[in-house]
């Protein structure tokens, strides 16, 4: 059962409200920054040769490592979204209200967009690497991303959303790193493993290729939010949702 509530605007401007979206814009920003930056890097590393499994398994790793960080930096206070997607499947089992979420995608893009300008000029530069399918359709693109976007935000309540986890720690951030570490080298070749609108927007606003955009907003975002509806149901069951 979906559990969503839009909210209010007093507890969306509330001191603690905007804390939480500078957290997520600068832990996006980091995340971003990181991860774009080492596919740059490897760009620049084989003089713009294409990405190959050396390069594949380095940016996973990027990734990884800077989400971990991302989402421990934040986690205290946001939560460690950094991911409209996440944002959205928390929404959907009643864990943020649709309008803090909102503000939430705002400061995560936000967060990307500034990377990536960021990237384009300490690198001199550079081509800013805008995520696209490669070699399947456009279709089988927003199926991929459906279903590694699934295994993130299902990974997300198992580790972190779930109240009846118990004390976990550290482990929540290092989980959900490792599962989009795994997903990139699984996804890569094929769609790019995006499993977040924020982390394709930017480069994409940036490099000015718009053209596949929508792909990484559909498939992440009907990842999560299945993901977010069916681990709430079947897992955590009846509870109350957060106020409206």
């Amino acid at each position: 059962m979906v559990k969503l509530a839009f909210g209010d605007f007093g507890d969306s401007f509330s001191a603690a409200s905007i804390k939480a979206y500078l957290a997520e814009f600068i832990a996006t920003l980091l995340f971003v920054f990181a991860g774009v930056g080492s596919a740059i890097a490897f760009s620049k590393l084989t003089s713009g040769g294409d990405l190959d499994a050396a390069g594949l398994v380095a940016v996973a790793v990027a990734h990884a490592f800077a989400l971990f960080v991302g989402v421990s930096i934040a986690a205290n206070i946001s939560g460690g979204h950094l991911n409209p997607a996440v944002t959205f499947g928390l929404a959907v089992g009643g864990h943020i209200t649709l309008l803090t979420g909102f503000f939430y995608w705002i400061a995560q893009v936000l967060g990307s967009v500034v990377a990536c300008l960021l990237l384009q000029f300490v690198s001199n530069g550079m081509s800013i690497p805008a995520h696209g399918v490669s070699g399947i359709s456009a279709i089988e693109g927003v199926v991929m991303e459906i279903v590694i976007t699934f295994a993130l935000v299902y990974t997300v309540y198992a580790t972190a959303a779930d109240p009846k986890k118990g004390q976990i720690g550290i482990i929540a951030p290092i989980a959900i790193g490792f599962i989009v570490g795994a997903n990139i080298l699984a996804a890569g070749p094929f769609s790019g493993g995006s499993m977040n609108p924020a982390r394709s927007f930017g480069p994409a606003i940036v490099s000015g290729d718009l053209s596949q955009s929508w792909i990484y907003w559909v498939g992440p975002l009907i990842g999560g939010g299945l993901a977010g509806l069916i681990y709430g149901d079947v897992f955590i069951g009846p509870y109350e949702a957060v106020s409206s």
